[in-house]
């Protein structure tokens, strides 16, 4: 079993950043690929980022927020971050972060272990 906890969520204007943190307990952090997905009200929950198991992983992001955000790790502390930069309102949702065996994806029914959640707003 592995648990996740994130954190980092907040209220920010358009424009602005923030840094949202994943922390991992439970069974060995380095064994697991982790992804950020993110759902806003009345949507299907979308992905993000990903980063494969080792620490300095490859990367995929989808493509609204590729050269905005960036996903990273460190291994040593169990946590998986995501830097979110140039926000925009369409980025206002609940963002997941989420781990599974072997090499990272895309699609959120691959990962086996999810955390609650954290509510990013961002405002005009």
């Amino acid at each position: 079993q592995v648990q996740l906890v994130e954190s980092g969520g907040g209220l920010v204007q358009a424009g602005g950043s923030l840094r949202l943190s994943c922390t991992a307990s439970g069974r060995t952090f380095s064994s697991y690929s982790m992804g950020w997905f993110r759902q806003a009200p009345g949507k299907e929950r979308e992905f993000v980022a990903t980063i494969s198991y080792w620490s300095t992983g490859s990367t995929d992001y989808a493509d609204s927020v590729k050269g905005r955000f960036t996903v990273s790790r460190d291994n040593a502390k169990s946590t998986v971050y995501l830097q979110m930069n140039s926000l925009t309102p369409e980025d206002t949702a609940v963002y997941y972060c989420a781990a599974k065996y072997g090499g990272w994806a895309r699609t959120y029914d691959e990962y086996h272990y999810w955390g609650q959640g954290t509510q990013v707003t961002v405002s005009s």
